[in-house]
Parts: C-alpha cells; sequence; structure tokens
C-alpha cells in the first residue's frame, strides 16, 4: 500500500486541534469565563465571528461570550478559504476532525464504504447552507448566539459539565452532535456535508479562490481512486478540476492517485506551477497561525472579557456575564451592591463573592437573563 505522509500529517494535525479545544473547553468549566479564566467554546470558535458581525458593525459591540479575538478567528478563516480554498475544515476543525475518526473507525470495523443515494445527496448538500441563512438572520435579528442551544460545537465543548448538564441545556445541538457521530461511522463528516454553517460559509467563499486540484486527463489512467477516497464524495474522476465548494481540501485524492502527474494543484494564475500536497498543509498553518500573531501584535486576540476595574461604571445589564460575582456586577453597573441585592430579591446571607451563575443554588427559579432585565 501506497505510504501517505501528509494525510499521516493533517489527521496528526487535527488531533493536536482536537485536544487542544477539549483541554481549554474543559479549563473553561473549571476556571471560568472571567478575566483569569479559560475562553468559552463559544469564543474559540470562528463561526461566532460571523454570528456577531452585523452587531459589531451597527454598535461597535460584540454578542455576549464573543471577542475581538473571535471576529479576527473568522476574519483568518476567510483569508485561508481566498487562498486555499476549504483548507480550515480540512486541517484544523476540530468536529471535522471528531467526524474524520469516527468514519475512519467505522471503515475498519464495517469494512465497507457507505454512501447517500446521488438523487437524494444533492438536495441534503443544500441543508447546510439554508441553516447558515437561518442563523445569521435569527442571530442578526435577536443580537444574540441565536444558534447555541442548537449548536452540537457547543454541546460538546460542555460535555466535562456531565451530560446532565448538557442534556439541559444544549439538548438539541446534543441530540446533533451524537447524531453526527453516529452517521460519520457510516458516511464520511456527516455533519460538514449536510449541516455545517461554518462549512458552508467557506464554501461560498472559497468559490472566489484561485487554487484549484486540476486532472490532467491526458495522463488519468480513470482507476478511480481519487473519487473513492474522498470524504465529501466529489467524483475528482470525471471532472477536469476541483473547484466545488464541497472541497475542504484534504489532499487525500492527491495522495491516493497512482500516477504521477495526473492531479496536480495550481493556481489558474499561474498554470503549469505544481504545488505539492505537503505544501498545501505548510501554508495553511503558516496562513492560520499568521494571523493570529499579527491579530496579538496588534491587541485584537483577546478572547476573554476585561478586568472588572477596567470596566467599572460603565457596563450595560446586558453585558454582564455568569462569571461575575455580586460585587462584580456592582461595580461593572455602578450601582450599590444593596441595590444589586434589592432589585434581584437576594436573601442577605448570600455572600457577595457568589457568582451570578450560581445564584440558582440560592434562589430557587433564578434565571440570570431575567435578572439583567431588573437591573437596567
Amino acid at each position: 500500500m501506497k505510504k501517505k505522509p501528509v494525510t499521516v500529517i493533517r489527521r496528526a494535525l487535527l488531533i493536536f486541534f482536537i485536544l487542544f479545544i477539549t483541554f481549554e473547553a474543559y479549563q473553561h468549566q473549571v476556571k471560568g469565563g472571567g478575566p483569569e479564566g479559560s475562553p468559552s467554546i463559544h469564543a474559540l470558535c470562528p463561526f461566532g465571528g460571523l454570528e456577531s458581525l452585523l452587531t459589531f458593525l451597527t454598535t461597535g459591540r460584540l454578542l455576549d461570550k464573543i471577542y475581538f479575538g473571535t471576529l479576527a478567528l473568522f476574519i483568518v478563516s476567510v483569508i485561508l478559504a481566498v487562498i486555499l480554498r476549504r483548507s480550515f475544515c480540512g486541517w484544523i476543525c476540530p468536529l471535522g476532525g471528531l467526524q474524520e475518526f469516527f468514519g475512519l473507525a467505522g471503515k475498519k470495523i464495517l469494512r465497507k464504504n457507505f454512501s447517500i443515494p446521488a438523487a437524494l445527496d444533492r438536495y441534503l448538500r443544500f441543508l447546510k447552507y439554508i441553516v447558515l441563512i437561518l442563523i445569521i438572520v435569527m442571530s442578526w435579528r435577536t443580537a444574540s448566539l441565536w444558534f447555541a442551544p442548537y449548536d452540537p460545537w457547543a454541546a460538546y465543548g460542555h460535555i466535562s459539565e456531565g451530560i446532565p448538564s448538557v442534556w439541559k441545556e444544549f439538548t438539541v445541538g446534543f441530540i446533533i452532535l451524537i447524531l453526527s457521530f453516529i452517521g460519520s461511522f457510516f458516511y464520511d463528516r456527516f455533519f460538514c456535508k449536510y449541516l455545517c454553517p461554518m462549512g458552508a460559509c467557506l464554501g461560498l467563499i472559497s468559490l472566489i479562490s484561485p487554487f484549484r486540484i486540476k486532472r490532467e486527463e491526458t495522463v488519468c489512467i480513470n482507476c478511480n481512486q481519487c473519487t473513492k477516497i474522498c470524504p465529501v464524495n466529489i467524483k475528482v474522476s470525471k471532472i477536469s478540476s476541483v473547484t466545488t465548494p464541497e472541497c475542504i481540501n484534504c489532499q487525500q485524492c492527491t495522495e491516493a492517485c497512482p500516477k504521477e502527474g495526473a492531479l496536480i494543484n495550481e493556481y489558474t494564475f499561474a498554470k503549469g506551477r505544481k504545488i505539492k500536497p505537503v505544501i498545501i498543509g505548510l501554508g495553511t498553518l503558516i496562513i492560520f497561525f499568521s494571523g493570529i500573531g499579527i491579530a496579538s501584535l496588534t491587541g485584537n486576540y483577546n478572547l476573554l472579557p476585561p478586568e472588572i476595574s477596567k470596566t467599572a461604571g460603565t457596563l450595560e445589564a446586558d453585558s454582564l456575564k455568569g462569571y461575575m460575582t455580586l460585587k462584580d456586577i456592582s461595580a461593572g453597573i455602578g450601582m450599590p451592591l444593596a441595590e444589586v441585592y434589592r432589585r434581584l430579591d437576594i436573601p442577605e446571607s448570600v455572600p457577595p463573592d457568589t457568582k451570578a451563575k450560581d445564584l440558582s443554588q440560592y434562589i430557587e427559579g433564578f434565571e440570570f437573563h431575567e435578572a439583567q432585565k431588573k437591573l437596567k
């Protein structure tokens, strides 16, 4: 069997990103999301930048749990899509990586590749674009992370809190997460192909990319290996070049090709200049981490809120966070602590260092979002 070093490297990178994000999500549950805590799973997802875009452009503010670092991640992902199509999906995205490994397990156990009938698959692909439009419209209309309860990635990021907690807060998202893993066991990257709004967004942007995988028809021996191995079921062996928004640029087709020169990576403005698959991976990482580096150097890669002392008396009630203590809330909105207790009907026995998200332990039926309204 032909060795596939680039695929090995790519999967090693996916494992790294999966472990890193999983650890950060766990740390968020342990440390909380305050200035000294760890970023939330929402802040670490580039899609949060798109969800916040209209609110940011019209008011200068970002949605709850989203910070300028998240917006920077989105911008970097867009730039990457323009230069190297959906390489973010194929080389970096942890949720895509998890699906890929479930798919590998399925092939190992079942010893068979499955595919949804082409007639049905063609229509199912449009679902992710409908999901994308729905989320953008609702997020921009409500000025909130409207998708959060239905987001499988958010559900995954909160698993360390315990299944009962995830089930209570992210019931639909958790169900979609489980179905995505089960679906990927039989059909490669099930969620990516049919439901992922970030993939849909990057796919549309990739349409303007000059990058393509070209099939040299005079060299191709029509062995069909490229089509068989494609995780998103592109019929590579039947087309002259891969320019579809479905391609995640994983380079599995180029590595599987037994005939040198039959499948090549190139830019339309530099025809004949072949790009090796390993350069695609290296370029993906350079663009992604360089973007993060520039954002960090310019002070725009913060994924955590500013210290309370820097926002004293300037916060609106809608900007309060669950990690804040009652003293923080008092200082942030410039309201006497006694008045905060009175408006929220908090017993005097509750310590002022109690975090807002923990008040339900003292007050039956306490809802933080309802409390915010009382502090306006």
